[in-house]
């Protein structure tokens, strides 16, 4: 049976730790986040039924490294993440520029409180 593993990282650590697990063979499952006072992002990786996640919390201000140089297929998620959460994901490598949905509100899961608040 696996072993699941929950490495708590920085964000400037995504695509350093994201190359590591590619070179051991990992293969990325989901990207996933949260947001309440600020966003939490979790990368799941798996290899031989062993799971592994990076996870980390990213203030409003900061730009997340986009692990689509990587793994191409992340474009998905990150544009989900940076169009429903308004998480800041640099270099993309297919940017959708919030328009990946139809969407009548901005970042609708972050609360109109954060929002006004500039978070």
């Amino acid at each position: 049976m696996g072993q699941q593993t929950i490495n708590i990282i920085e964000p400037i650590e995504i695509l350093r730790e994201t190359m590591l697990l590619k070179n051991d063979k990992y293969r990325l499952v989901a990207i996933t986040c949260t947001y309440k006072d600020c966003a939490e992002l979790s990368y799941s990786f798996d290899k031989n039924y062993d799971l592994v996640n990076l996870k980390f919390y990213v203030e409003d201000n900061f730009e997340v490294d986009s692990i689509s140089c990587v793994y191409p297929y992340a474009f998905l998620y990150e544009n989900e993440i940076k169009e429903l959460f308004g998480v800041k994901i640099k270099n993309i490598s297919l940017d959708f520029n919030d328009k990946l949905y139809k969407i009548a509100v901005k970042t609708p899961f972050k609360t109109k409180e954060e929002i006004n608040n500039g978070k």
